[in-house]
């Protein structure tokens, strides 16, 4: 089977390793190996589940979940875990067939075409810059915690203040600075950093977990009471409440974002991807209900604003809350570490095809350290750019972190349509796995059929105008349509961008030429 896909910006030549199957497996695609394989099963999981970030990201977010409808914000963990479930099986299939770097715009350019293909590397490339900053910004509502002389600025650290907005531009950009060091370096030291960081992430969780269940005030029955909160929810508010999960469980597409710098990767990344939506889910939700069970009140006002810093520091006291918090700030660290290589990864991707502006600089590796040098540096300036945009603009965070997620939410589902469309019109194309690697199999068409439903619910849900969400200050009207401008506004820099490209085309390649897919049964019998 052939499919068209945009070709590489150079030539295929041998494997840098002669012999090397994972080499020779991605020369069948027509790309040169250049990457590194020193991307272990370890170090893969530790990409997918430090990306989601858990430590991070649901300290960072429990208030504003739990703000919305109180406790039943835990039901909605499980709605959104089982969803992004579905999403991470479909994906485990394609990386299985499909191990290359850019993961999600290779798949969605040889399921629908190197147009859909395009945008979907686009989307996704704003999407992780905007997120990359957003994660660091996470620093604001830790360091300061921790010691009041991260609060360089001056005055209140609270994040919806001018000056905890500010500080949290310093501290994010200092932390982005660190992260393109590491990235520039090379992938084996990422892959290291991201390691340690996440088994101190793990331990964090476990140890949070444990503590504050040895310090519950309620029993695990808080799930259902709602009246004794001071909640009276509506559907509405059910709906907005899912957001913090939603918020949380993405982004465990980035094992498959390093497939070709992992070794066995299509045995490997879909195990890992599973496992870190799994890992995460299953922690996240323990760390939910944890601190409800734990929190000194539910209808103080405090968990609303202030989340599980609060009921850390309530009932562990400021040393043991200091300590777990220093275990946060290095989750933040990887988390941000992650997002960055994942997204200077779609770039090489996507300029190594000549389907970027600067094709020929974008799509270099360094020869020493194996690592797409320039990429990382651009992400790590856009992330910057994202922070500088957003100095002393509390109300401007929160919508930062939706519109980014919706982004996310709408690459996934351009590639989950597509490969819905594909079982539709080639009933047995993912009937059965090739060469006993990853498949579905006959569960294949209604996991993804879910999977689809899933994503365009919830990128509506995202996308809502909300006040509470998009504007909780009420300064401006039109910050409620943030996530609809936006998105608007990166499909048009898109078409502005890739005009640009096809204008270039004839100096970095001729687009159209058809590459060989060898996940096929095809492959399978010549094996």
């Amino acid at each position: 089977m052939t499919t068209a896909a945009p070709p590489p910006a150079a030539p295929p030549s041998a494997p840098r390793r002669p012999g090397h199957a994972d080499d020779q497996h991605l020369v069948r695609f027509g790309y040169r190996p250049q990457l590194r394989r020193d991307v272990g099963s370890y170090a893969s999981f530790a990409a997918g589940f430090s990306f989601v970030s858990i430590l991070t990201t649901v300290f960072q977010l429990f208030a504003f979940g739990y703000g919305f409808a109180g406790p039943i914000v835990s039901w909605t963990w499980l709605i959104v875990l089982g969803g992004q479930l579905t999403v991470a099986l479909t994906f485990a299939e394609l990386v299985a067939r499909y191990p290359l770097s850019g993961a999600i715009y290779q798949w969605s350019t040889r399921l629908a075409g190197p147009r859909l293909g395009w945008y979907t590397g686009w989307t996704m490339i704003i999407a992780q810059v905007i997120t990359f900053a957003a994660a660091a910004i996470a620093l604001q509502g830790v360091l300061p915690a921790i010691w009041s002389g991260f609060q360089v600025v001056g005055g209140d650290p609270a994040l919806g203040t001018p000056s905890g907005a500010t500080n949290a531009v310093v501290l994010a950009t200092a932390l982005v600075l660190l992260t393109t060091a590491i990235s520039v370096i090379g992938v084996r030291l990422t892959a290291v950093v991201t390691s340690v960081g996440v088994t101190l992430e793990i331990i964090g969780v476990a140890a949070v977990i444990v503590l504050l269940l040895l310090n519950v005030e309620r029993g695990p029955g808080v799930v259902l009471d709602v009246d004794g909160a001071g909640f009276d929810p509506t559907f509405g508010a059910f709906l907005a409440s899912g957001l913090m999960a939603a918020y949380v469980l993405v982004g465990f597409n980035s094992a498959a974002e390093l497939a070709e710098e992992t070794t066995d990767p299509r045995r490997t990344a879909p195990r890992t991807i599973l496992r870190a939506v799994l890992a995460s889910g299953l922690g996240g939700g323990l760390l939910l209900l944890a601190g409800l069970m734990a929190a000194p009140s539910l209808d103080d006002g405090r968990l609303a604003t202030e989340g599980l810093p609060y009921v850390l520091t309530s009932q562990l006291g400021p040393v043991g809350g200091r300590i777990l918090l220093a275990d946060v700030a290095i989750a933040v660290l990887v988390c941000a570490l992650a997002i960055q290589t994942a997204a200077a990864r779609m770039v090489f991707s996507m300029a190594r095809d000549g389907q970027l502006p600067a094709a020929r600089v974008l799509g270099a590796v360094s020869p020493r350290t194996g690592t797409p040098v320039v990429p990382s540096i651009l992400i790590g300036l856009g992330g910057i750019l994202v922070l500088v945009v957003n100095i002393g603009q509390p109300g401007l965070f929160t919508a930062l972190t939706s519109v980014c997620i919706v982004m996310i939410y709408l690459a996934y589902l351009m590639v989950t349509a597509p490969m819905l469309l594909q079982r539709l019109r080639r009933p047995g194309e993912f009937a059965a796995g090739h060469d006993g690697f990853f498949s579905l199999g006959r569960w294949g068409l209604p996991v993804n059929a879910v999977a689809v439903a899933y994503g365009a619910a919830m990128v509506v849900n995202l996308a809502w105008p909300r006040e509470a969400v998009y504007d909780p200050a009420g300064d401006s009207p039109l910050l409620r349509w943030s996530a609809v401008l936006v998105v608007l506004a990166v499909v048009a820099a898109g078409v502005v961008a890739r005009a640009a490209v096809r204008r270039s085309v004839p100096a970095t390649a001729a687009p159209g030429v058809s590459v060989p897919t060898p996940a096929t049964s095809q492959e399978g019998a010549a094996r």
